[in-house]
């Protein structure tokens, strides 16, 4: 699996999940989306017990990951029938749209050229796109630091993780855990409606995603060491000083690194949904974030990320030649 998990890196850096193929036929993730917002609409009713609509959001739970794993295993079974070769191609093409690290790229870029060539609204507007929380309640520091959380949350969550379940299990593997993350970004939230139908995806989405987070640090401390202008020694002290206070089980860890390697402060108190949450910060430098912070943050992406791919590459060639 190694080689095709190095074939597809390369396929996404390159060319991601193409807008027409998009627009034609969505992507595995709005596919599941449209599941679980089913199951959903008719498993979690309003009038049930805390513990009835809990079960149901088991069942739900259960009934996408299985549809998910159902599919990777019958697209491995269908590629491993052709030539190994044209197996690895057919099983990296697949594998390559659950991770997002082209994608990413982008949409933090454009909050950097939002906010240099409209202004604050314009930033505001284009980070919409990539955090939960209230834009209005953000001043230019906030947006900016909004988006490099989001950059570094999102390294671990869509790109790290996704790379490792594939690793580890296959096209089962990364349709498990798309399958798992995104059930937990659509009803995975402490909200009337989704506090006990969401608890088991919830809980499963910070298990799946507790080793690919302390690897995403990892790779941001390393990047940090090679990019002028980052400081890997103040990300390490960043992780082991405050990756443990972060409200969630994992975000702090890749946010807490590129906050140190940075020379930032990030998370904070911060508002979604018009309720303001008082998390710990992430770092200990300044609080003043600018879009050129974004630009750096994405290079330290991209060398981390470089970092990864280039791993992947040298272990299939090492394998090919033994």
């Amino acid at each position: 699996m190694i080689a095709a998990l190095a074939l597809a890196l390369l396929i996404d850096i390159v060319v991601g999940y193409p807008a027409t193929l998009l627009r034609a036929i969505g992507h595995p993730v709005t596919w599941t989306g449209a599941l679980v917002d089913t199951l959903d609409r008719h498993l979690n009713q309003d009038a049930a017990r805390d513990a009835t609509r809990r079960a149901c959001g088991v069942l739900a739970l259960l009934v996408v990951v299985g549809v998910a794993v159902a599919a990777g295993l019958a697209i491995q079974a269908l590629a491993h029938i052709a030539p190994p070769l044209a197996s690895i191609i057919v099983i990296a093409i697949v594998a390559s749209t659950g991770i997002a690290a082209r994608s990413l790229h982008e949409h933090v870029r454009a909050v950097a050229g939002a906010l240099d060539c409209g202004g604050l609204e314009a930033g505001r507007r284009a980070v919409a796109h990539i955090v939960g929380r209230d834009p209005q309640a953000l001043d230019e520091a906030g947006l900016c630091r909004a988006a490099i959380e989001s950059l570094a949350e999102n390294h671990s969550d869509g790109v790290v993780a996704p790379a490792f379940w594939f690793a580890l299990a296959g096209l089962p593997g990364i349709a498990a855990y798309k399958a798992i993350n995104t059930a937990d970004s659509m009803i995975g939230h402490r909200t009337p409606r989704h506090r006990a139908f969401g608890w088991a995806a919830a809980r499963l989405d910070d298990l799946v995603n507790l080793p690919a987070s302390r690897l995403t640090a990892l790779l941001l401390i390393a990047a940090a060491a090679l990019l002028p202008g980052c400081d890997a020694a103040s990300a390490w002290r960043a992780v082991w000083r405050d990756a443990a206070h972060h409200r969630s089980p994992n975000a702090g860890w890749p946010e807490a690194a590129m906050a140190g390697a940075l020379g930032l402060r990030l998370a904070g108190p911060r508002v979604y949904g018009g309720t303001r949450v008082e998390d710990r910060w992430m770092g200990d430098g300044r609080a003043e974030a600018t879009s050129e912070d974004i630009r750096r943050a994405l290079r330290l992406f991209g060398v981390a990320h470089g970092l990864m791919t280039g791993g992947g590459v040298a272990v299939a060639i090492g394998a090919a030649l033994a």
